[in-house]
């Protein structure tokens, strides 16, 4: 092996076959993986195409947080020569020593793809993070149907975290930490927020979903939670607190008079769709009538909530008695709540409201 490459290595044994793991400096990753051609037919690929959005996404993140980031390892596999040398000969050192890759090898990511690429593109920006490092585990190459095999075996069993735990655990977003902050001074949503679960079990005992709460925040704040400025997180809080105090189904529930399944049986807002039509109403109320938005926000006790109110609800949030939680659901409820508190439809809620009734019509 005349040109090779050489890390420091830790052996490993996967249906009886080594594999290895090692650390690789950021600035050497463009150079020493390599990536598919994308436009080979997919049979003939051993991973998926790069997504255009995502490599942008996580750059950012890498050279924006360039002092407190985290990457989970790559995986590759060596097309090529190489060679483990132990470190000794004891029992606890014989699968600790030097890996040797040829030059001529070609190393090809399984998983991890959008990772390299941003890593390359974040370097541009940041270059000083060329001497950090990143965990890559090294197999053998098997051929491509043993690529595509691992591609599809690492990428099948893979769980996504759910909505709301992503909001609870993110201490980054401005918006995550707004509804992290909405739990805690409001004491009937931390009582009746989900922060696990993306949806409510028919017999669960919360209301919403943290993730759901975190959406309605961002029709009410914005996506970076600062629409109104310094005075974001306490309009946010007093909007929501202002709304306990006329929502009487809710008042009930924290009494303990009703049940959480009970309101989701019987009325459309103890759903997500119209917590989120609430937020988008609080965004303008607060933005349009700063000095009286308490005053319209009471009109909204004269709303029938009820599910069985097919005229008001059904088209909108509703389908066949199913609700709606699309975003064209979200702006058509929130029609209904503009016209109740007697707040004007602005041009999105009309055009809305006009492909809904052009809709009815036909």
């Amino acid at each position: 092996m005349n040109n090779f490459y050489s890390f420091s290595a830790i052996r490993g044994t996967q249906a009886g076959y080594p594999y290895f793991t090692v650390m690789i400096p950021l600035g050497q990753v463009p150079r020493i993986f390599s990536f598919d051609d994308e436009t080979l037919p997919p049979d003939l690929r051993a991973q998926r195409v790069l997504s255009k959005a995502r490599v942008p996404q996580i750059a950012e993140y890498l050279f924006t947080n360039w002092d407190n980031y985290i990457l989970s390892s790559l995986c590759a596999s060596v097309d090529g020569e190489l060679s483990f040398r132990s470190a000794s000969d004891d029992l606890g050192l014989r699968n600790v020593g030097i890996l040797t890759v040829s030059m001529d090898a070609r190393i090809l990511i399984n998983d991890g793809q959008h990772r390299r690429a941003a890593i390359e593109e974040a370097l541009k920006i940041r270059p000083e993070l060329e001497n950090e490092t990143i965990s890559v585990v090294l197999f053998a190459d098997r051929g491509l149907e043993r690529s595509q095999q691992m591609f599809a075996d690492l990428n099948k069993n893979a769980v996504r975290p759910s909505g709301s735990l992503n909001v609870l655990f993110d201490r980054r977003s401005p918006l995550s930490q707004l509804s992290s902050g909405i739990l805690n001074k409001i004491e009937f949503f931390r009582r009746f927020t989900d922060l696990e679960r993306s949806s409510i079990p028919n017999r669960g005992t919360a209301l919403y979903t943290l993730s759901s709460l975190n959406r309605a925040n961002e029709w009410l704040a914005g996506k970076d939670a600062n629409r109104f400025g310094e005075s974001t997180v306490d309009l946010a809080v007093e909007y929501w607190s202002a709304l306990f105090d006329v929502m009487l189904d809710w008042q009930r529930l924290d009494a303990g008079t009703l049940k959480s399944c009970d309101l989701r049986q019987g009325t459309v807002h103890a759903h997500g769709v119209l917590l989120q039509a609430l937020g988008l109403l609080g965004g303008r109320l607060l933005a349009e009538k700063p000095k009286d938005w308490r005053t319209h926000v009471r009109k909204l006790e004269s709303v029938d909530w009820s599910r069985r109110n097919a005229d008001l609800w059904e088209g909108r949030v509703m389908n066949g008695a199913r609700m709606n939680g699309q975003k064209r659901a979200v702006q058509l409820g929130a029609n209904v709540l503009c016209t109740a508190v007697e707040l004007p439809l602005d041009e999105r809620g009309r055009h809305a409201e006009n492909s809904f009734l052009e809709m009815e019509a036909a």
